[in-house]
């Protein structure tokens, strides 16, 4: 079960876009198995960085408008979002220490 909140087409703009907080979005999808790797560690950073940001999944599958809107062709993918903007990409399965470190601006404040 995952901490992260599930975003749909219609939800992506008040939960992410109109946050106040930075947000990692999770592009995946049921039958990726890459994105099943990533899934846990964004679950860690979503407890341990509580505080920090918020970290939602968007299932490409369930939701094209907004998979085709920000252009997502590979999964995972995992946006980080300030301000409504896209401030940093990730492709692919990467450990947690990867994430720490490409945004640790966001996460280490």
């Amino acid at each position: 079960m995952s901490n992260a909140k599930n975003v749909t087409d219609a939800e992506f703009t008040d939960e992410v876009l109109m946050s106040e907080k930075p947000v990692i979005v999770d592009f995946w999808a049921e039958w990726c198995g890459p994105c099943r790797k990533v899934g846990p560690i964004l679950d860690d950073i979503s407890v341990e960085y509580a505080d920090r940001v918020d970290v939602v999944k968007v299932d490409v599958d369930n939701n094209p408008n907004i998979a085709a809107e920000y252009g997502i062709t590979s999964i995972p993918a995992v946006y980080l979002f300030e301000k409504g903007r896209v401030t940093g990409t990730v492709i692919g399965a990467r450990p947690k220490q990867y994430f720490e470190k490409e945004w640790s601006e966001v996460l280490v404040k």
